[in-house]
């Protein structure tokens, strides 16, 4: 049986010859209500279907492209995943890591995970992108395929946090929780995740994230809040809202990843 390694590498290299591009050096993965953002990093030069590569499926959740695009900027190459698979997607927890496992195997050191998410800190408006500092992953699994142990202390990069910063002194940071999903979580879950620790909460990331470490990339993660969570309001979440949240903060978040981006 292939490894799931092994299937990324087998995906690299036609992402190589579809693109030109032998080598990339950062790859971003844009979440929900992200997609706005992306004209602002820079020039593409090839733009595929992510079923266009071994081991990826067809985009399952509005919002999500289903398109691998390269861009060049400046001297950098970059890998820009126009959605990404969800582990409620049913494909299993492999699907959900082969996008940043192809990353690797493409030459990214660096990977930029994005994500829409609700938000338990009522001072984080819809449209305020966070930083998040570290994770709780409440999918109860791993990525990570055998007894390959992986510390995860740094997990989100202390020094591309602190380079966000240098770009966005405004910006704040925080926990990232993230659930199964596709149902969007209840008051009484809203509660115990401010118990264990977390400040936003959403259904992705996370095994993004422990795939990306495993293979040896560095991560920075970087929410942008599209509704605050549930039972906070007292009104319903609904899908639409996310979408709507991230066309309105687009101009914000094209700026943030296009100054960004370009320091790492």
């Amino acid at each position: 049986m292939t490894t799931a390694k092994e299937a990324a590498t087998d995906a690299a290299r036609v992402l190589a010859e579809k693109t030109g591009v032998e080598r990339h050096d950062i790859a971003l993965v844009m979440g929900s209500g992200w997609l706005p953002a992306v004209d602002a990093l820079g020039e593409a030069t090839a733009e595929l279907s992510t079923t266009d590569l071994p081991g990826f499926a067809p985009p399952a959740v509005e919002g999500h492209a289903g398109k691998i695009r390269s861009v060049r900027a400046g001297e950098k190459s970059l890998l820009v995943f126009l959605g990404r698979t969800h582990f409620y997607e049913g494909l299993g927890v492999r699907a959900v890591a082969h996008g940043v496992r192809t990353a690797a195997a493409a030459g990214c050191s660096t990977v930029v995970l994005t994500n829409g998410c609700g938000s338990l800190q009522e001072a984080w408006a819809p449209g305020t992108p966070v930083l998040i500092s570290d994770h709780i992953n409440l999918t109860a699994t791993s990525p990570i395929e055998g007894a390959h142990f992986v510390d995860l202390t740094d997990l989100y990069s202390s020094r591309l946090r602190a380079l966000c910063r240098e770009v966005d002194p405004s910006l704040d940071e925080g926990v990232y929780v993230q659930f199964p999903g596709p149902h969007y979580e209840t008051p009484a879950e809203i509660g115990m995740v401010g118990a264990i620790g977390g400040h936003l909460v959403g259904m992705s990331t996370t095994l993004e994230a422990i795939a990306a470490r495993e293979a040896g990339m560095e991560v920075l993660g970087i929410s942008l809040v599209t509704n605050l969570a549930a039972g906070i309001t007292g009104e319903p979440l609904n899908h639409e809202e996310v979408l709507e949240t991230g066309k309105a903060a687009a101009s914000r978040m094209g700026e943030l990843l296009g100054a960004i981006v370009p320091r790492i």
